[in-house]
């Protein structure tokens, strides 16, 4: 069954995209929060139901780490743009999903069929990482809790290089597959 319930809560987070990216333009902030929160509550979740009454499909495999890409990466351009993000941490977000995107397609075009994608412990960092970093900067702006700006620096330092690192370590793990790919049929 294609659209079972993780694939719905997954679509509905990707559904959830431009109405987070309304509000937090319009500076409704503490319903950008919320709708950020329970898009995270989603990805939680989907994964959960998916294993647990194995509910796993290669739709659900692709779509999951989209919503979560289009999320976070628009998160980070919008609150950027608004100047409570740094633009270097933006460009070291997007840059590292474009070059993972991008070598993924290439490879798959290379050799004729794609990689696993299996999130690395350095992806999942990441993640955590860069929804920690936009979750306490929407908590701040919203004004729940007044983070120091001390604290928000560490974090979008510790984001930018997490991010970096697991770029680098996914255009290695790439390289090697493609290396010892096989040609597929076509």
């Amino acid at each position: 069954m294609i659209l079972n319930i993780p694939n719905a809560l997954t679509l509905a987070r990707i559904l959830a995209v431009p109405l987070f990216l309304s509000l937090l333009v319009e500076g409704e902030y503490n319903l950008a929060l919320v709708v950020f929160i329970a898009a995270g509550i989603t990805d939680a979740v989907d994964g959960m139901i998916a294993r647990l009454w194995d509910m796993r499909t290669e739709l659900g495999a692709h779509m999951d780490p989209l919503a979560d890409k289009l999320l976070v990466v628009s998160s980070f351009i919008a609150l950027a743009i608004e100047g409570v993000v740094p633009r270097p941490l933006m460009i070291i977000v997007i840059t590292r999903d474009v070059v993972i995107l991008g070598g993924f397609l290439l490879t798959a075009a290379l050799v004729g069929r794609s990689m696993e994608m299996a999130p690395s412990i350095w992806g999942k960092l990441t993640t955590f990482t860069q929804l920690l970093s936009v979750t306490l900067v929407l908590v701040d702006i919203a004004r729940w809790w007044d983070v120091p700006t001390p604290a928000l620096n560490v974090i979008f330092v510790a984001t930018g290089a997490v991010s970096f690192v697991s770029g680098s370590h996914y255009v290695v793990r790439g390289l090697k597959w493609y290396q010892s790919a096989e040609p597929g049929p076509g």
